[in-house]
């Protein structure tokens, strides 16, 4: 979990894979799987309920292009998208992030319940 003093990590936008004017994609540091990508906004924001709409927008324009991406070098069977908000919901770093999780036919020998397959117990 990030110390709330510390400066942000993704206020610095580095291994950009498309942007647009409010947010930016990137591949996420310690990917669940094969091409774990991050829609990021620009502005420093903690909760994903406190972006703007068109934050919102920006952020799901850019998870759309970057699935295409990922399609083409990774050829996933499915997906994952979701954002953790707080602590409790398993926020670690206290800038919104919005993860596309690419998932394989096999990664989990029970797929359904989805997102709940994607990090053993």
């Amino acid at each position: 979990m990030s110390d709330p003093n510390d400066p942000c990590r993704f206020c610095t936008p580095r291994a950009v894979t498309r942007r647009n004017e409010l947010a930016y994609c990137t591949r996420d540091s310690y990917p669940a799987s094969p091409g774990h990508s991050l829609a990021i906004p620009f502005r420093h924001c903690a909760s994903f309920f406190d972006l703007t709409p068109d934050e919102m927008n920006a952020c799901m324009e850019l998870l759309t292009a970057e699935r295409l991406a990922v399609e083409k070098e990774f050829n996933p069977d499915g997906y994952n998208v979701g954002v953790n908000v707080n602590v409790a919901g398993g926020q670690g770093i206290f800038h919104v992030h919005i993860h596309l999780i690419p998932r394989y036919t096999g990664d989990s020998p029970c797929p359904q319940g989805g997102v709940r397959q994607v990090i053993p117990p």
